[in-house]
Formats: structure tokens, C-alpha cells, sequence
């Protein structure tokens, strides 16, 4: 037979042999092969992730931390529920693939606890020493007591006597007095309390209780592993001669390899680095398992190597975080539940003694840690708090049962009850802290601030704002805050005297005046930066919240704006905070109040392409790229909601980010600006001109935005047109028939979900009083301005390059929209500036706004309108892709 017949014969043999057919050739993909396990781990990994993540939601809805669904999942999964379904066990949990599925759960362990190792950081410890040392010794000594009494009835009545008594009397004072560090880190994070006095004193009584936990539990399975007490201590003194190599010869090594190859300058390990992580990692775990003590330390000293400097250690977490949590930890809390077996819990007995070990565990913790706190100088509440947190179970005492069943030292029974006793401390944990400490009893500590070295100063009779807010998440934003701010400082600080430039924010002295005061334009602008990260349930994101100190000094973002504000006289001063997605308003309204800021500047980042120089061109019939509005599409226009935060789940316009803004607008009791950056942040050729119009209606806000626009102009490269526009006539608008009433209507409502959690804002209703009051203002405001330059001499130069007109109109938004296409000069770049005029506006422009809309084929939706107000919601309808300042002035209380 020839080569080629020979080949083909061979390959059709191949073919036709039945391993390689599958399930074409009638093979059960549910039955387990040795020779290819994978296709029934599949099987079982799709079950535990699908029934995981099922429960998830389930209990997340209820701010349970993922361990209780991820063991629950198991225990339904086990022979306490699914269990009894004949063949389901021996069809996709056989004990031949348990094997395989254990692996599997262990990698998945070790690199968990090489990211709990990562997670104990010190210096929480050190910054809290008295108090943190206080409560982690009192609950650890009362709890290991107590633990080791109430073995011993447990002993003699469950077990047949053949486990080594000391031992079983060790493993039960461990499951008893251990805290679970990383559930209480996510309790404290979905509690909202890392940024309070109780949740750091308690993460730094966490940190302890976990080291000396591990350190427990490492001597006992030295102890049942080793043969002889000489084994034993052999085994003891070779882990702590590893522990001390690790954490010095070897973090020195790590750490200068990290330095040289540039990546923890970076904060992100590079892929070298990666690799020499995770060989780390599974030799250390390798060595710790080979000299008697489980792998599992091995992963958590591996872990205490990794720096923690420029965010190093947040970058390694994130490159893991999602592999280990979703696939691999869950399985090996599927296998803590599969090995659980509640029906065994089948006596009144058994249940007394469920009972007695949850009674102890807790109230041995709680009473400890509670009168270390109040001796500490905790109140009542936060003393009680601290008690049941410290009594937080999960997944270390799981870890520590799981050890003990492996070893012999526990039964099934057993086990079954303390998995079951986890559960419940970790299930009350959540509504007993909140019964103990509401948030209106928090005291919060307050976001991370590295201030510079700003002062406070008055303004010109208010019409300055010289303490500047603002909100900053992405690079994107920073052209948009750059541009405005440095338009809002008066002019170019000549008479400054540096006293140090050897960082950025470095003080600056003013130099008075001859007779001893300071000019209007010698007056610095100070701008106070937030930073806003969302903090999750995600490991990385606890770490930013802990390590919150040390990213306000390396943030990337507010960096820039501390070495802009350096090289143009600013004084910038940076804060950070990590705080969920819902409190970003709250947040950002407690940092203006502490501040005691001015005016709060939003900005927003267009998704549209950016417009280019020049004057802005009407639009056109149909096609233009750059117009958000255009008449080619009916689609929404897209906002700059979509854009403001970068780990917002909820982006779309009638989402989440609409709601954010309008809850800064009704929270914050200061002047807020909101600018939306289309274009006008882009470098240019030459002294970029910026020229700016508003339409004045009247109104507080139309009155603040006035006032700014006095501001801007005390730039020489800022020019302006206001016009006063007031309603003449009735009302001349053609009518609208059912047809185009019906278009109109889909139009301002396109894509809008109405959402009950998030109604319309509700402003307090004008009086007859407070209307004739604000016209009053209006009309003093507009004279002081236009009348004389001489009324206002500080703000002469200022006032000389703004064009005041005033107009009547039946159509005033038409008319606005036409003046705007008609007023920019040459070489500048437009920028609209609008009042919100959402709280006592002269008049509504709805009607008018929706004529626009339907001329133009705009479709706003309902929330662009609640957000930018009718008139500037009218500048987008038309199609004028400027960028726009809204701004809503400050009320004394609340809207």
C-alpha cells in the first residue's frame, strides 16, 4: 500500500473511532472520562456559576455579601436539596470528578488568599493602634475561650471519640474567635462605611484578628500533620523561616525588580511581572503544602510581598479579581455546600446545639469587642456596631471548617452545623449593624484631601466667584476644566511672589497695592478638584477606598490639575473619594459645603464629534455630522450623560446620569455651572478669542449667569453679547395640528423610560411678593451693568467688552437662536451661556420648544429639558453645536 493510501486510510480510522466522534456517535457528555475531564467539569462549572450568580441577585437585593449565595448554591446543590433527586448526584457531581473539581477549588484558593494577603495593609493598624489593639485582643481571647468550652459537649456527644481531642478543642476555638477580613470589608462597602470612625477602627481590628487567625489556624494543621511533637515543631519553625524569608529578602528582590523594570513607578505590573507574580504564588503555596502546613498560606504570604505604592497592588488585584471571584472561588464554596448535609440535622439535640454555637460565637465577639470599644471611647451605638461586625463570619471560618473535615478532625455532622452557624452570623451581621448604627448617627471622616495652599477671599459685592468647585473622572474632562478655569481667573497674577516651586501647588504671596489692599485683579482664583471613584463590590474598588490617602497624591487626573494650576498661578487643591454611584451627589455636595465653594462647575464631555473654529454654521437640510440635532436623524440627541462617569452602570440619557445631575443641582447650596465641552477645550492657532452670548430672560439664575459672564469678561481674551429678550404681543405661534402634536409629543419624550425612583425636581411656588422682588432685581442688576461704566469702576475694562441689546419678541427662542448663528466674529470660538431657569422663570418656553422641535426633527426626550432648562434645550433643538455653560444660582435652603 502506498504512503498516501496508507495516510488516508489511517486518517479515515481515526475518524471513525467513537472517542473521536462524541456525541455524534451516541457519547454521554454527562458521563465522566478520565481521559477528558473537561467536558463534564463544564457541565458542572456552567451549574455552580449559573446557581451562584442566581442567588447573587437574590441576596444582593437583600445586602448580603456573594459568600452566602455562593454557599447556599452548594448546599442546595448538595444532598440537602438537589441531593435527593435520584441520580443527580452520581450524573454531574460523581465522586471520580471530584478530583478534578477539588484542584480546581484549590488553585482558586490559593489565589484568593494571595489577594486577602494583598489586602492586609499595617499601617491601618498603626494609624489606629490604641483602640484597633484593644478590640482585636478582646476578640480573640474572650471568643477562643469560650470556643474551646463549648467544644468539648460537642466532642463528647457528636463525635465517636477517634479524632484527637486537643485538636478538635483547637479547630472549634478557631471557628469560633476567626473574622472573616474579606466578607466585613464587603459588609462595610455595601454598608457604606469605610469612610466612617467605626469602619476604619474595625478594618484595622479586622486586619489583626485575620493575621493572628492564620497563624491559629497554620498550628493546628502543623500539628495534625506532624507525627511526633518534634514534627511538629519542625514544621512550626520551618513556615515562620519562610514567612521571614518572604517578607524580606524576597519583598526586597520584588521590589527592586518592580522599580526596574518601571513598573511600580507605572502602578501596573507589566506581563514579566505578572508571570513572576503567579510563580511566586504557586511555589509559595507548593513549599507550605510539601512541609506539612496547607497550601492556602502559602497564597497568603505570597500576598504580603506585593507592594502597595502607586496603586501597584490595586492593578495586580484587578488583573484577578474577576477569574477568581466568578469562576473558581465559587466552585470551591459550591464544594463547602455539597459536603454539607443539613439533613443530618435530625434531632432536637443537634438543633439545641446549632442554636448554642450561634449564641456563643456571637455574644463571646460582641460582648468582647463592644466594652473594648466603649473603654476605647466609642458611644453606645457605634460600640454595638463594632460588636456585631467583628462577629462577621463567611469565608474564612468556611476555609477553617473545610481544613478540619479534609483532616478527619470534624464529621458531617458537624461540619454541617458550624457551616450552618456561619451562615446565620454572616446573614444578622448587615441588619444588626444597621439597627446598631443608621447613617443618621454616622460620623463620617470625610473624603482624603491634600490641600494646597488656597485662602479664603471675598468677591466684589458677589459678583466674583473666586472659590471654584469642581468634579473631575476622566481625562476627557480635564480640557473642559482647564479652559474655564482659566477664563475665571480675572488675569494673568503678575505680582506674585514665589515662595517655593519645588511642587505643584507650591504657595504663592500677593503683593498689595500702595495703599496696602489687594486689586481687583491681582485677586487668585482657587479651584477645589474632586475626584469621584465608584466604589463596588469588587475587591479593587476596596482597595481604592483603603488606600484613598495615597491616590489623591497619584492620581493621574490630579496631578494635571495640580501642575496646571502651578504653572498658571491657581491654587489648586485636590480631593479624592471612593463612594458609591448613589451617593455621588450627596458627596459632592458635602465637599462644596466643607470648602465652603462659590460656584460648582460639571463638566460634561460630548460624544459628538468636536466642532472646529470659527463662527458656527446654521444647519443644514440634512447629513451634518457635527449636529447633535440635526434634521437627518430622529434618533435622541446624544448628551453628555452617557459620558460623565466612566464605571456608571446606567449611561443613557433617561438613566443615571441624568439623575445624578439633576440631584447635584438640588442638593448642592452654591451657584453650579454645568459646561458642556462640544469642541471648545481643542488647541488653536495663535491667542485663542472666546466669545460668549447669553439671552437674558431674567431670574436668579439668569441674574448668576449675568454675573459670570462679568467674570469671564475681565479676560482680555474674552468678548460677550447679552441681550435682554422680554415677550411682546400674544401669542402668535401657529397652531399645531393632531398630527404634528403627536410628532411633537414623541419628539420631547423618544426613549424615555419613565422611572418612579427618580421624579421630576419640585421647586417652591412663586408668590406674587417673591416674582415682583425678583423683577426688581432684575431690573437693578441689568442697570448696574449698562447704565455706566462709571457705576462700577473695577468693572469697567470688563464691562467695555460686552454688547448689551435688549429685544421683544412673540418668538424669543427663535429670535435667541437666530442672534446666536449671527453673533460670533472671526477667529472666536462661541460658548452659550444660559441660566437653568427650572426655579422662577419669567415665563415656560415648552410651547416654543416644541415648534423647534418639530421644525429641526429634534428629539430632546424629557430629561435633556429638565436637565439644561427650555432655553438652552432650544439652542440643541436648533442645532448650534457650541459648547454651553448652564448655570442655576445657590439658594439658602433646599429646592
Amino acid at each position: 500500500m502506498g504512503t498516501f493510501s496508507g495516510d488516508i486510510f489511517d486518517l479515515t480510522r481515526r475518524a471513525a473511532a467513537p472517542s473521536q466522534a462524541g456525541i455524534f456517535s451516541g457519547d454521554n457528555p454527562s458521563h465522566y472520562n478520565a481521559s477528558d475531564p473537561i467536558r463534564l467539569w463544564v457541565i458542572q462549572a456552567v451549574v455552580i456559576i449559573g446557581f451562584t450568580q442566581l442567588l447573587a441577585l437574590v441576596f444582593g437585593r437583600m445586602r448580603q455579601p456573594r459568600v452566602i449565595a455562593e454557599v447556599v448554591g452548594g448546599v442546595i446543590l448538595g444532598p440537602t436539596v438537589m441531593g435527593r433527586i435520584p441520580k443527580f448526584t452520581t450524573t454531574i457531581f460523581p465522586d471520580a470528578s471530584m478530583a478534578g473539581l477539588n484542584l480546581t477549588a484549590n488553585v482558586g484558593l490559593v489565589l484568593f488568599l494571595f489577594i486577602v494577603g494583598m489586602e492586609v495593609d499595617m499601617s491601618l493598624v498603626r494609624r489606629n493602634a490604641r483602640a484597633s489593639t484593644a478590640i482585636s485582643l478582646a476578640g480573640l481571647v474572650l471568643p477562643l475561650g469560650l470556643g474551646a468550652a463549648l467544644a468539648v459537649p460537642i466532642y463528647h456527644t457528636f463525635t465517636d471519640g477517634t479524632a484527637n481531642f486537643g485538636y478538635f478543642v483547637l479547630f472549634v476555638a478557631v471557628a469560633v474567635g476567626i473574622t472573616a477580613f474579606p466578607v466585613l470589608c464587603r459588609i462595610l462597602t455595601e454598608l457604606k462605611l469605610l469612610d466612617t470612625t467605626v469602619g476604619v477602627v474595625v478594618l484595622s481590628a479586622g486586619v489583626g484578628n485575620d493575621v493572628v487567625g492564620w497563624i491559629l489556624l497554620a498550628l493546628a494543621v502543623a500539628l495534625i500533620n506532624a507525627s511526633s511533637g518534634l514534627t511538629a515543631l519542625w514544621v512550626l519553625l520551618a513556615g515562620l523561616a519562610y514567612v521571614l524569608f518572604m517578607c524580606f529578602p524576597v519583598r526586597w528582590a520584588y521590589l527592586w525588580l518592580s522599580r526596574k523594570t518601571g513598573s511600580l513607578e507605572a502602578g501596573n505590573p507589566s506581563a514579566m511581572m505578572m508571570t513572576i507574580t503567579l510563580v511566586l504564588v504557586f511555589i509559595s503555596a507548593f513549599y507550605t503544602d510539601i512541609i506539612g502546613i496547607h497550601a492556602i498560606f502559602g497564597g497568603f504570604v505570597a500576598g504580603l510581598v506585593i507592594p502597595h505604592d502607586h496603586g501597584y497592588a490595586i492593578s495586580m488585584v484587578e488583573k484577578l479579581e474577576d477569574l477568581v471571584s466568578i469562576l473558581l472561588l465559587p466552585i470551591y464554596f459550591a464544594l463547602s455546600g455539597l459536603r454539607t448535609n443539613l439533613g443530618l440535622l435530625d434531632n432536637g439535640i443537634t438543633w439545641g446545639y446549632v442554636v448554642l454555637i450561634c449564641v456563643v460565637a456571637f455574644f463571646s465577639k460582641f460582648l468582647g469587642c463592644s466594652i473594648a470599644a466603649k473603654l476605647s471611647g466609642f458611644n453606645l451605638r457605634e460600640s454595638g456596631a463594632i460588636g456585631t461586625l467583628m462577629s462577621c463570619k463567611g469565608l474564612v471560618e468556611l476555609i477553617v471548617l473545610n481544613v478540619g473535615l479534609s483532616a478527619g478532625i470534624l464529621d458531617t455532622r458537624t461540619f454541617s452545623m458550624f457551616v450552618l452557624h456561619a451562615l446565620i452570623l454572616t446573614f444578622l451581621t448587615t441588619p444588626l449593624t444597621l439597627l446598631f448604627y443608621p447613617p443618621k448617627h454616622r460620623v463620617h471622616i470625610g473624603a482624603t484631601t491634600a490641600r494646597g495652599a488656597a485662602t479664603a477671599r471675598g468677591d466684589f459685592q458677589g459678583a466674583l466667584k473666586l472659590r471654584v468647585s469642581t468634579i473631575v473622572d476622566r481625562v476627557e474632562q480635564l480640557p473642559a476644566v482647564m479652559t474655564l478655569t482659566q477664563l475665571l481667573q480675572p488675569s494673568a497674577p503678575v505680582a506674585l511672589a514665589p515662595i517655593s516651586a519645588s511642587a505643584p501647588g507650591s504657595e504663592y504671596h500677593e503683593k498689595p497695592s500702595s495703599d496696602g489692599t489687594l486689586s481687583l485683579n491681582s485677586r487668585r482664583l482657587t479651584l477645589e478638584a474632586l475626584r469621584l471613584i465608584e466604589l463596588t463590590d469588587r475587591t479593587s474598588a476596596v482597595f481604592k477606598s483603603q488606600s484613598a490617602e495615597a491616590l489623591v497624591r497619584s492620581d493621574a487626573l490630579l496631578s494635571v490639575l495640580r501642575t496646571f494650576g502651578y504653572l498658571h498661578h491657581i491654587n489648586v487643591s485636590t480631593s479624592l473619594a471612593v463612594v458609591g454611584a448613589d451617593d455621588f451627589p450627596e458627596h459632592v455636595a458635602q465637599h462644596v459645603r466643607d470648602t465652603s465653594s462659590q460656584l460648582v462647575v460639571l463638566p460634561w464631555v460630548s460624544p459628538v464629534v468636536p466642532v472646529e473654529d470659527g463662527p458656527t454654521p446654521a444647519p443644514t437640510q440634512a447629513g451634518n455630522s457635527n449636529d447633535p440635532a440635526s434634521a437627518s436623524t430622529s434618533a435622541s440627541v446624544p448628551g453628555p450623560f452617557d459620558a460623565l462617569f466612566q464605571q456608571k452602570r446606567d449611561r443613557s440619557i433617561t438613566g443615571g446620569q441624568a439623575q445624578y445631575i439633576r440631584r447635584v443641582f438640588s442638593d448642592v447650596h452654591a451657584d453650579v455651572a454645568l459646561f458642556w465641552d462640544r469642541g471648545l477645550g481643542q488647541p488653536s492657532e495663535g491667542d485663542a478669542q472666546h466669545h460668549l452670548f447669553l439671552p437674558f430672560f431674567g431670574g436668579p439664575d439668569d441674574r448668576q449667569a449675568l454675573s459670570l459672564i462679568v467674570q469671564l469678561c475681565l479676560n482680555p481674551r474674552v468678548s460677550a453679547f447679552v441681550v435682554r429678550v422680554r415677550k411682546s404681543g400674544s401669542e402668535a405661534l401657529t397652531p399645531i395640528n393632531s398630527i404634528e402634536a403627536e410628532k411633537a409629543w414623541n419628539l420631547l419624550h423618544s426613549n424615555t423610560v419613565h422611572n418612579p425612583a427618580f421624579p421630576d425636581t419640585v421647586y417652591g411656588a412663586q408668590t406674587t411678593q417673591t416674582r415682583l422682588a425678583s423683577d426688581t432685581a432684575d431690573d437693578l442688576l441689568w442697570a448696574r451693568f449698562t447704565t455706566s461704566a462709571n457705576a462700577v469702576p473695577e468693572l469697567s475694562e470688563a464691562l467695555s467688552r460686552i454688547t448689551f441689546t435688549e429685544e421683544a419678541s412673540n418668538t424669543p427662542l427663535h429670535s435667541i437662536v437666530d442672534l446666536a448663528k449671527r453673533t460670533p466674529p472671526s477667529r472666536a470660538r462661541l460658548l452659550l451661556v444660559t441660566g437653568r431657569a427650572r426655579r422662577m422663570a419669567v415665563e415656560s418656553h415648552f410651547d416654543e420648544l416644541r415648534r423647534l422641535c418639530i421644525e429641526h426633527n429634534a428629539s430632546l426626550g424629557t430629561e435633556l429639558p429638565k436637565v439644561l432648562g427650555e432655553v438652552a434645550s432650544a439652542f440643541v433643538a436648533a442645532g448650534l453645536s457650541a459648547s454651553m455653560v448652564v448655570v442655576q444660582a445657590a439658594t439658602a435652603g433646599g429646592r
